[in-house]
């Protein structure tokens, strides 16, 4: 990710649009988005869902010893739906830099932030396969890995309001993707904080308005392959009666 240099301020980003092709950014953050739904269905709903059972420690205990080595790959997938995370997060900066610079560099740090939380919470299912025999235990180390991805999902939910209003503003989106993913975003926060305020109430509100997160792995896979930010903003820009660059900056 580059930065911006002293000279420039964030007044005059919007006045640089970047121009080129979406293709190489587009590419790599649908496919990552598309291989991320993969192995979080496979990681969570997968051993980590079928082998817990919630309120009966004992079955968990047997289900997780007799299954330890499918327990662990559910496991390492979460651990690849990380690493995909900040590849998703620099590719979304680089398709969304010519809109808002810094607001696109903010919704980017969100994302890996809450990668890095999401790992913390993964870190916990780590005990899970060590201690065979004792599934008190195992529901614990479980709760904890709830509890803290709930927790992240606060951040998550920021990076996707930001994704939104970008993909809102950005002109080379249609304005329903930017609200689709705002309210995704905010199905996320009040999953978050009801996590944190009501911690015995499962709200679960991001289950009915994720379509805006898949809508935009088919933009990303499909429109923005074809996408040129350039002439767009700067058609955007004459239409609006905006410089196309600073004051006393002569044409390259």
């Amino acid at each position: 990710m580059s930065v911006l240099t002293p000279s420039e301020s964030a007044r005059q980003v919007p006045a640089h649009p970047a121009s080129g092709s979406l293709r190489r950014p587009s590419l790599i953050a649908g496919s990552a988005l598309l291989l991320m739904t993969v192995f979080s269905i496979y990681g969570v709903f997968g051993p980590v869902e079928t082998l817990v059972t919630a309120g009966d420690p004992s079955r968990t205990a047997v289900d997780v010893a007799a299954s330890e080595t499918l327990f662990r790959s559910g496991i390492a997938c979460l651990i690849i739906v990380v690493i995909l995370d900040v590849i998703v997060a620099a590719a979304l900066f680089e398709v969304f830099a010519s809109v808002n610079r810094a607001v696109s560099m903010t919704a980017a740090w969100f994302r890996l932030a809450y990668s890095a939380v999401f790992l913390v919470a993964i870190v916990q299912l780590l005990e899970v396969p060590v201690l065979l025999g004792k599934g008190e235990q195992m529901l614990l180390a479980v709760e904890s890995f709830n509890r803290i991805w709930d927790i992240g999902l606060v951040l998550f939910a920021v990076h996707l309001l930001l994704v939104g209003y970008l993909a809102f503003r950005s002109g080379f989106m249609a304005k329903i993707f930017g609200i689709l993913l705002g309210i995704a975003g905010l199905g996320y926060l009040a999953d978050g904080f009801g996590a944190v305020l009501a911690p015995d109430l499962t709200i679960g509100v991001a289950r009915f308005v994720f379509i805006g997160e898949v809508a935009l792995i088919f933009w990303l896979l499909i429109k923005g392959l074809r996408t040129t930010v350039g002439p767009i903003m700067k058609e955007q820009q004459l239409l609006a009666g905006a410089p196309t660059r600073p004051a006393g900056v002569p044409d390259a």
